[in-house]
């Protein structure tokens, strides 16, 4: 990519993770990666106009359907797709239909925007990133191919250390913190060709373990207040999506928010 390229608009599809969940701001919304890339591409650009499609809870077959169409008649300089993931958690997959779906969302995408960027999403480390690690590896082998093919850039945050610390990730496991979400904003610049303004792979500090009891309580937090509602959504076809409709659906000039 062209060093210090020009981007006049961006669009953002997906789930939870381009929604921005758990970047939490003061007024209760969410901020997340791709509004803080939208930002920094709206400071050196005037008129810079900004999209953001995407739903938390979104399986990719929902994200093609409800997202997609939308996103290629923007025709923005560059769309970023993160998708399929929510459907590798999921207790029984098909994953012949996700990568036909992705492949879909990729052929109808690439010829109606500048640039197509793609992510291996990144995973906590622990016993259910294990469970579901070949999954997502076959899922992320696919997203390759469909890049190689078609000319998309491909994210590699998957193969970084430090974003499967849990440090970066909310007591949800599910949702990277501020932080984590501001390192994903910057290798998403550094892949569209700009200066690097930061180490996005910098290890974090060392860290004490946390002792028995304090890991107790914490599993116990978030059976109670994540683990088990997951289920119960799973288990009654629920999303926490539902009628939820995207932050920002129209591509408009991206406007600084007030306050921190």
């Amino acid at each position: 990519m062209e060093i210090n390229a020009t981007y006049t608009s961006l669009v953002a599809l997906g789930d939870s993770f381009t929604e921005g969940m758990s970047d939490l701001k003061p007024d209760g919304s969410y901020r997340g990666w791709a509004d803080v890339l939208a930002g920094r591409l709206a400071s050196r650009t005037p008129d810079f106009r900004y999209a953001n499609l995407a739903v938390r809870g979104k399986l990719i077959g929902q994200i093609v359907e409800e997202q997609v169409d939308a996103a290629a008649a923007m025709k923005a300089d560059v769309v970023t797709l993160v998708g399929g993931l929510n459907d590798t958690l999921r207790p029984k997959v098909d994953m012949v239909r996700v990568r036909d779906l992705l492949t879909e969302a990729v052929e109808r995408l690439t010829p109606a925007c500048g640039q197509l960027v793609l992510m291996r999403s990144p995973g906590r480390d622990g016993s259910v990133m294990e469970r579901f690690r070949p999954r997502m590896e076959e899922l992320f082998l696919h997203l390759d191919e469909l890049a190689d093919r078609h000319g998309a850039l491909v994210v590699d945050l998957y193969g970084t250390p430090v974003l499967g610390d849990p440090r970066l990730w909310d007591v949800d496991r599910l949702h990277l913190t501020a932080d984590g979400h501001r390192r994903v904003a910057e290798a998403v610049w550094q892949s569209l060709g700009l200066a690097p303004e930061a180490d996005w792979r910098a290890q974090l500090p060392p860290a004490e373990r946390p002792g028995w009891t304090s890991r107790r309580v914490a599993d116990a937090r978030f059976a109670r207040e994540h683990l088990g509602p997951w289920i119960g959504r799973r288990l009654t076809g629920r999303s926490s999506g539902d009628g939820r409709a995207p932050k920002r659906p129209e591509l408009l000039p991206y406007e600084a928010p007030a306050g921190p």
